[in-house]
């Protein structure tokens, strides 16, 4: 099943995290948009540097830290995601119960393990 997702957090860097996100879900057909601090382009997945509001995002997948996630909780709540993935070390109790409180599933996973595994 495609689920539209948003990498939040997103590089041009081959050894990031997002950037191997980016990858594999491409690798599954999964639609996949991205925001990260430089423009660019990853497997043809273009890398906007502002809050675009995206249509139709069932998954955020998050590669920003705590403290950075904060400029982005009503960009991310204004997307109505059906879930909100927290790789490792995004980890954030604040953002959870805003969730929470707007009926948004989460889930402290790891995105790249989710993917080929098949639980994505």
């Amino acid at each position: 099943m495609q689920k539209k997702t948003l990498v939040l957090g997103a590089s041009l860097n081959t050894a990031r995290y997002s950037n191997l996100a980016i990858n594999r879900l491409v690798k599954y057909d999964q639609p996949t948009v991205a925001i990260g601090l430089r423009k660019g382009s990853v497997q043809g997945v273009k890398i906007e540097t502002e809050k675009v509001p995206f249509q139709d995002i069932d998954t955020i997948t998050l590669y920003l830290n705590a403290k950075r996630q904060k400029e982005y909780y009503d960009y991310i709540l204004s997307l109505e995601p059906e879930r909100v993935i927290f790789n490792p070390g995004t980890e954030n109790p604040e953002l959870y119960e805003l969730l929470r409180e707007n009926g948004i599933f989460f889930e402290n996973a790891c995105t790249l393990v989710m993917l080929s595994s098949q639980q994505y």
